[in-house]
């Protein structure tokens, strides 16, 4: 396959295919696992990731990438194999989260910046060696009371710029995470304020990507979607899609192949439903499909829960949710589709 950057991101968001979001820090995995009672361990973490990569029906049809943590890309399956190699044996691109985490922003109470630039230069070229094709980076924004600020807004947009400039110097391709959060404190706004912001942030970012001289068309953008608040909601799933839809095209280059979005707290249901709702039915330059974490996995890790016997049931119940957004991706989902399975 090519090592153009360009020709990396046109195949991320290949026709009906998505990422798999797998690169949970060890603290969030050990939450997942908690909530089925299992010890997260080096061996627990690789069987249970393992178990989604050997998913052949859902790695071959519906996934085009999976962005990895810095432990897994580094293991091996329980044969020896790498995962890395793994999930190449099915055409899939691995990719990398190179960021360090959202840290509170001095001076700017309630505000976090996303830290991981410094050695990233380095970083990325052992990633590159191991591997990964692309990387991830998250910027976070919270809307609250007077909130967020310019600076805030600001900060989080450069280090997106810095970050995505590093990865095309070492031929991978950076997904641009900045995230409006729904669930932030008190997580009451509306729909509209939720436009106003990610509108706001996304304008931002686009101007400080042009200043980093960030090449447009090698880069993917994984945005939230316009939605309330989580302690609010009462947005349809036509007017979700409708906002997310405008709002993209005000601010987002055609230049851009792809928009992968995150699930971001919505339901596996939810998440699917907006996506095939905005391909469904509006005209768009670029690519509209999935990044999700939570929405492809949470069914899986519950029919696996923890035990190697419930391996083929993970397979099954990943392969579904990959497929439900798989049809998403092309507008073709419907609600009874779920309902038959």
């Amino acid at each position: 396959m090519s090592e153009r950057i360009e020709d990396i991101a046109i195949a991320m968001v290949a026709d009906g295919k998505g990422l798999l979001a797998a690169d949970e820090s060890s603290g969030t995995i050990k939450k997942r696992f908690d909530s089925i009672g299992l010890e997260s361990t080096a061996d627990s973490r690789r069987d249970y990731r393992e178990m989604l990569f050997r998913s052949e029906d859902a790695m071959k049809n519906y996934i085009s990438g999976v962005i990895l943590y810095d432990e897994t890309i580094r293991q091996q399956a329980k044969d020896g194999t790498s995962l890395v190699k793994v999930m190449q044996s099915y055409g899939c691109i691995p990719g990398i989260k190179v960021d360090a985490g959202a840290k509170p922003l001095a001076g700017f109470p309630g505000e976090t910046i996303t830290e991981g630039l410094d050695g990233l230069r380095e970083r990325l070229k052992e990633y590159y060696k191991l591997g990964a094709r692309f990387a991830k980076w998250r910027a976070t924004i919270a809307i609250a009371e007077g909130l967020p600020t310019w600076g805030a807004v600001k900060q989080n947009a450069q280090a997106l710029a810095r970050y995505a400039a590093l990865c095309q110097e070492a031929g991978i391709v950076p997904i641009v995470e900045p995230e409006v959060l729904m669930d932030g404190t008190p997580g009451t706004h509306s729909i509209d304020r939720c436009y106003e912001v990610s509108e706001w942030t996304l304008k931002t970012v686009f101007a400080e990507l042009y200043d980093a001289r960030v090449v447009l068309e090698g880069m993917i953008l994984k945005p939230n979607m316009v939605i309330d608040g989580k302690n609010a909601r009462k947005a349809s799933v036509e007017e979700v899609a409708g906002k997310t839809v405008r709002l993209l095209k005000s601010t987002v280059p055609s230049a851009v192949p792809g928009i992968a979005f995150l699930s971001g707290g919505q339901s596996d249901e939810e998440a699917t439903a907006h996506l095939s709702a905005m391909n469904a039915n509006y005209t768009m330059p670029w690519k509209l499909t999935f990044s999700y974490g939570r929405a492809l996995q949470a069914a899986a890790l519950s029919a696996w829960n923890g035990k190697s016997e419930n391996v083929a049931a993970g397979q099954r119940a990943f392969a579904h949710r990959a497929k439900m957004n798989a049809l998403a991706a092309t507008g073709g989902w419907k609600k009874d589709l779920e309902i038959a399975a």
